[in-house]
């Protein structure tokens, strides 16, 4: 810290001291502008710099989403991809990005999973390192989260994971070490949940021991946003910033308190302002102190970026007798079928990892961009997809006789008169986060409402707190209980329950909402107070049409066959795990594939997920591709794996089972609950993902981890390995492309003991590298090996161990294809100083 910043600091009295450790806002953090210390702004998020407004803000740039990139497992992309979000974090005036999200996956329904990159700890931290790279040297901080063990969105502002030593540092701390010691992120969010009975942003072992002491990072810690919990605890933890403002916990009266009474030493509060302000200065703020209005910049190099990246992160997992590619010669005439989402662009998850694109191509528009008119198109859409009806918005008269709702806040629970009236409100729902108006307050929505058909239509409703419906004054809908999940109704609406009201085809009805801030609720952090309600509607004919029929007959006519299938932002969302391993909804996706496949056996399915999914339909299609969340692009990239213009080159950074009774964390997940407490026992320890699968019958895994197909072949031989210090190893393979055109492949090695041990995993990754090889063409690769990489963390010693013995390298194109493997006897049995 230079010898200014220590002036500043040494002229703040202890109450600005204070003020600078929680946000301003939603935001920006706190200015002294007397002292001469300027706000910052953050933003969202891993996959594109939203802005401030969480839905139809400033547009911009959406990036594949980092499951999608991990695919690609090239490092280089990863430090392009945070290159290109430092440039558009600063069109949003912030210098702040609260990314990369880097938990692993340890489950298949976590509902956040797709934001994250892998199961595998060493894929992870060499993928995120290289964003947070890339990020900080355009001069913008990078925000590592949540640390740590944020593998779940089931009550995640409360859950307490269990987990043991060795499986914490093994797994879900590891991709975090990599990160610090390779990038030195400027910032670290911590986690909402406990870990093994602590809050993660009070937690010692966690801030203070590990991230400051061990690893010896010295940036900024900032809790996740509502994620504080404590006042005088989270401050001597290591928590320098509160997020968001206005403070829940660190108000001057309390910190000073806390100090006076011993709980918390000023010097303390110093050394956590101190943190505030050099990352001020890191961001160069001091210099440039204005915080500049949002814009929207289209930078043709951040699409192209995208295009790229999603076309190696797009994974080729079936294609029987070569199907494809769908050269434009081979299909030219011909009738394609497009089939489920083809018109639906799925280009990233819901919560923080949601924007307002600048645009976004459906598959159907770059299939069409691709083939023009030498191909025939057609569409079915075959089956309802929707998780909510939409929100009633059409046909709907405020009380001014304007299109709309008459939006009304009551206080002190009198609602004879409004406390605001807002007229010309676009539709059924009320979503006040960022509206501190609405906090404690009743919300009344009333409109005339004239239906374009007769019948029984359909609707559905939740809100936060007690929220009743009623048509023509009588009553059609109550909910009489808080939310059993407030944060997942802000980022996409908790599951409702459906049902029919009878309407008459040009008849004015007055529909009215009327909701309650939620009862109690103070542990929610920053959904406190807040009301907030949904109502969906959809006309009976509509809701009830047989979409698999038309489907059916389309399959029939057409020569080729592509069904979309996946999760829409709705259904894969932060705040909330999937509520099914099948696609949703109801099982018509899976309903759909089948029968298009039952009646075309040309058919090919694109499916859209962050996650794996079961695939019942699996051996009656012919191909299969797995298309993540591949940002704006999307459309285009699944175009150009589809004609060939991109040879597939993805591999999968998770494992998919066959069936969810499979997974690992299977029976601990989410968790159980005693006493109002949730709480998640990580049995499974070290063995996540194929750590487990490998020990298993190969038969409960769908697809293994690393494996992916290419439209051409390659071999791996003549692996060696030679130890080249104390430290390091040297391993050396020959890759052959075995096919006729050009492609590429991951050399991935895997290092394990030559004897098995049931303490240990089978393999571990340890290094991986992304090769390009001409048709026929040979080469010698070199890939260097730390001792690190494959250390496991010994609890009776506290220390890190490779045990003396001979291990096994081995060279694979995924867990389950090995196909050279090189023997060597190490001298372990000491502790390494990592």
């Amino acid at each position: 810290m230079n010898t200014n910043l220590e002036t500043i600091l040494g002229s703040l009295t202890l109450e600005e001291k204070v003020s600078l450790l929680a946000g301003k806002d939603f935001w920006e953090t706190v200015p002294i502008p007397d002292k001469g210390v300027p706000a910052i702004k953050t933003s969202d998020g891993p996959n594109g710099a939203r802005g401030e407004v969480f839905a139809g803000g400033t547009r911009a740039a959406c990036f594949p989403a980092a499951v999608c990139s991990a695919a690609t497992w090239n490092p280089e992309f990863a430090h392009q991809i945070g290159n290109a979000l430092a440039e558009e974090t600063q069109t949003k005036g912030a210098t702040v990005l609260l990314a990369p999200t880097m938990c692993n996956h340890r489950h298949p329904l976590g509902g956040r999973n797709f934001e994250s990159f892998s199961e595998d700890p060493y894929l992870t931290g060499k993928m995120a390192a290289n964003v947070v790279n890339g990020i900080q040297e355009k001069g913008v901080a990078a925000t590592i989260k949540h640390f740590a063990a944020n593998e779940q969105e089931t009550e995640r502002l409360f859950v307490d994971e269990i987990i043991s030593e060795r499986a914490l540092r093994e797994i879900y701390m590891k991709p975090f070490e990599i990160t610090v010691k390779e990038a030195n992120p400027w910032a670290v969010m911590t986690a909402y949940n406990k870990v093994n009975g602590t809050h993660a942003d009070s937690n010692t072992f966690l801030l203070k021991q590990v991230l400051r002491g061990e690893w010896g990072w010295d940036g900024l810690v900032m809790s996740d946003w509502g994620g504080t919990n404590s006042t005088a605890e989270s401050l001597n933890a290591g928590l320098d910033l509160e997020m968001p403002g206005p403070t829940r916990w660190r108000t001057k009266d309390a910190v000073i308190k806390a100090v006076k009474d011993g709980e918390v030493s000023e010097k303390t509060i110093t050394e956590r302002a101190r943190h505030v302000l050099k990352l001020i200065e890191k961001v160069g703020a001091f210099k440039n102190p204005g915080i500049p209005p949002e814009q929207s910049i289209v930078n043709p190099a951040h699409s192209k970026l995208i295009r790229d990246v999603a076309g190696q992160g797009i994974t080729l997992l079936k294609n029987e007798n070569s199907i494809l590619p769908l050269r434009k010669e081979k299909v030219k005439g011909k009738k394609i079928g497009l089939f489920g989402l083809a018109k639906e662009a799925l280009i990233h998850g819901g919560g923080s990892a949601s924007l307002n694109a600048h645009y976004r191509i459906t598959p159907e528009e770059g299939l069409k961009n691709t083939y023009g008119d030498d191909v025939e198109f057609k569409f079915a859409k075959g089956a309802q997809t929707y998780r909510l009806l939409p929100p009633l918005a059409k046909r709907c008269k405020d009380a001014q006789g304007s299109h709309g709702w008459r939006m009304e806040l009551f206080k002190d629970g009198d609602t004879s008169k409004a406390w605001k009236t807002v007229d010309g409100f676009k539709e059924s729902s009320f979503s006040p986060i960022l509206d501190h108006e609405a906090v404690g307050k009743e919300v009344r929505l009333t409109t005339t409402f004239t239906p374009s058909a007769a019948g029984k239509h359909y609707l559905g409703c939740s809100g936060i707190g007690p929220t009743t419906v009623t048509i023509n004054d009588k009553v059609v809908f109550e909910q009489k209980n808080n939310s059993p999940d407030p944060m997942g109704f802000m980022l996409g609406g908790n599951p409702e329950e459906e049902f029919t009201v009878p309407f008459k085809e040009g008849e004015s009805y007055k529909v009215q909402i009327h909701t309650l801030p939620p009862v109690g609720g103070s542990e929610w952090g920053i959904l406190a107070g807040l009301p907030g309600f949904r109502m969906g509607f959809m006309l009976e004919e509509e809701h009830d049409l047989d979409l698999l029929t038309q489907a059916k007959e389309l399959a029939k006519e057409v020569d080729i066959a592509i069904v979309f299938t996946g999760h829409t932002p709705a259904w894969e969302t932060e705040g909330q795990d999937q509520q099914t391993f099948n696609l949703p909804r109801e099982g018509s996706q899976d309903a759909l594939v089948d029968a298009v496949a039952s009646l075309n056996r040309n058919t090919i399915v694109v499916n859209s997920t962050g996650v794996a999914v079961a695939m019942p339909w699996l051996d009656k299609i012919a191909a299969l591709v797995q298309a993540w969340f591949p940002g704006q692009e999307a459309g285009n990239a699944i175009a150009d794996i589809i004609c060939g213009a991109v040879n597939p080159s993805g591999r999968l950074p998770v494992s998919f089972p066959k069936r969810i009774e499979d997974a690992p964390a299977f029976g601990n997940f989410p968790g159980e609950k005693r006493d109002n407490q949730l709480t998640v026992k990580y049995e499974e320890g070290v063995f996540v993902g194929y750590r487990h699968y490998d020990r298993v019958s190969k038969e409960k895994v769908q697809f293994p981890f690393g494996f992916g197909l290419s439209y051409t072949t390659f071999a791996f031989d003549n692996g060696e390995v030679k130890q080249t210090s104390t430290d390091a190893f040297k391993a050396t393979v020959t890759a052959k492309n075995t096919g006729n055109i050009a492609g590429a492949t991951v050399i991935q090695l895997y290092v394990g003991r030559k004897q098995r041990s049931s303490e240990h995993p089978v393999k571990t990754l340890a290094a991986f590298k992304k090769v390009h090889l001409d048709a026929g063409e040979e080469k010698k690769f070199e890939i260097p090996v730390a001792l690190r990489d494959f250390a496991y963390f010994d609890e009776a010693s506290k220390g890190w161990k490779v045990d003396r013995g001979q291990y096994e390298f081995s060279f694979g194109q995924s867990t389950a294809q090995i196909d050279s493997v090189a023997t060597i006897d190490i001298d372990g049995g000491r502790e390494l100083k990592l």
